[in-house]
């Protein structure tokens, strides 16, 4: 076991798909327990789901797996890294999305492997999520606020910062074209 927390976060409410992007369809489960899954197969030795606009603990049953609820999840992302940040209790942490389907355990496990302060995923010629912070940035993290990401956090460290290159990573479900290329691609699959 790795000694970090792995966070799915989940709260969001899916404003530009229209319908709540936790319960699609993906490889016949919903894609909440798809991503908690991934999370939990990186090896940390807690996996948490933060939920907001969607109840997604039914979904999980079976999973080992805490949930936390957002109760502020309107503000945007910056409310659920703050309740992962409470929840996390002082532990290195490894965020990762619901919407990033192809994120692998392997990609997972390459950033906790590595030893920075951050250490991001590198796609389309930018660091981001997933991306693992050391418990020292946790201050900054609570600092957050907004509809925004971490960006300034990764921003200000990057002399600290390492990048593991993942392109996959790129890809998130945001609009039902997304939706429709991820079935396409499942497909392919079979």
């Amino acid at each position: 076991m790795i000694d970090a927390v792995a966070v799915v976060l989940a709260a969001g409410g899916s404003r530009r798909l229209g319908r709540p992007k936790q319960l699609l369809d993906y490889r016949g489960e919903p894609l909440i327990r798809h991503a908690v899954r991934v999370a939990i197969a990186a090896g940390c030795t807690r996996a948490l789901v933060i939920q907001g606009a969607v109840e997604v603990s039914s979904l999980l049953e079976g999973l080992n797996v805490e949930v936390v609820s957002n109760e502020e999840w309107q503000e945007g992302i910056s409310s659920s890294i703050r309740a992962a940040v409470a929840a996390a209790a002082g532990r290195r942490i490894l965020f990762t999305t619901v919407d990033q389907p192809l994120v692998t355990p392997e990609h997972l496990r390459m950033l906790l492997a590595l030893e920075a302060p951050i250490v991001a995923t590198g796609y389309r010629a930018v660091a981001g999520i997933p991306v693992a912070f050391a418990a020292g940035l946790h201050g900054e993290l609570l600092t957050l606020r907004g509809d925004r990401g971490a960006r300034s956090v990764i921003d200000a460290h990057r002399e600290e910062l390492a990048v593991v290159p993942f392109e996959d990573a790129a890809f998130d479900v945001d609009r039902d074209a997304d939706y429709f290329q991820l079935l396409e691609l499942e497909a392919g699959e079979e």
